[in-house]
């Protein structure tokens, strides 16, 4: 490969996916970015119902019993990613940007802010004013949070840099409701919120996932290598 890290590529997922071939996916492709086999990329997708613990995820955030899970169709796992439990489903669109670190001197605190402020540009977009709410991490409007953020900094032996993984997860369209049966991100108190609920309106994912990918190519100045849709 003709290796140059300031190439993205982005993977448009077209099907909701199941959680852990993703991760499967995550971690593999991670190891071939770290050897240069691959180049940095931007997975966007909608996964199936999910309940994620990150590596500070408290079992009594969870507020039904496994089997009722499990009766509703909704997947449970235990990941490596920072952070308490949060949801992920259809209507949400998440992303996993795979990028090397050093880029930005290895500072995971700028990182988490420019990935924020990605999802900010894009609500602005919409005409939804959002911001932080410290010392949470993750988009807010107001009181409630819009978007959660969740990343590892995985250490690369090739490449000598640390290498993203996990990421965020927007709230588009989501049945909020499911958040109901979790806290999120371990906070008690405050709410969660969607683009639907602030607009009144159904949104359009696919329009939101091309003004996502624009916006995040320019605020992390890569060069667009490719786009592949995968079915």
């Amino acid at each position: 490969m003709n290796w140059n890290e300031q190439r993205l590529e982005i993977h448009i997922f077209k099907q909701r996916q199941p959680y852990f071939p993703m991760w499967d996916r995550q971690k593999e492709w991670v190891a071939q970015i770290d050897r240069h086999e691959r180049l940095p990329s931007l997975l966007l997708l909608e996964h199936n119902h999910v309940y994620t613990f990150g590596r500070s995820g408290q079992q009594e955030h969870l507020l039904i019993s496994a089997e009722m899970c499990k009766q509703r169709g909704i997947e449970l796992a235990y990941i490596d990613r920072g952070g308490d439990i949060t949801y992920h489903g259809p209507g949400q669109l998440v992303g996993y940007p795979l990028i090397l670190l050093n880029r930005w001197k290895n500072d995971a605190h700028l990182y988490l802010r420019m990935v924020e402020e990605t999802i900010i540009k894009t609500l602005s977009h919409y005409g939804i004013e959002a911001g932080r709410k410290p010392p949470y991490t993750g988009v807010w409007v107001q009181d409630e949070k819009v978007a959660a953020i969740g990343v590892k900094f995985n250490r690369g032996r090739q490449s000598k840099s640390f290498i993203t993984s996990h990421g965020f997860a927007l709230n588009v369209n989501t049945d909020l409701s499911m958040f109901e049966s979790i806290i999120p991100c371990g906070i008690r108190d405050y709410g969660v919120t969607s683009m639907s609920k602030l607009l009144g309106r159904s949104v359009d994912l696919e329009e939101v996932i091309n003004l996502y990918q624009n916006i995040f190519v320019e605020e992390f100045q890569f060069e667009l290598h490719d786009i592949k849709k995968i079915t």
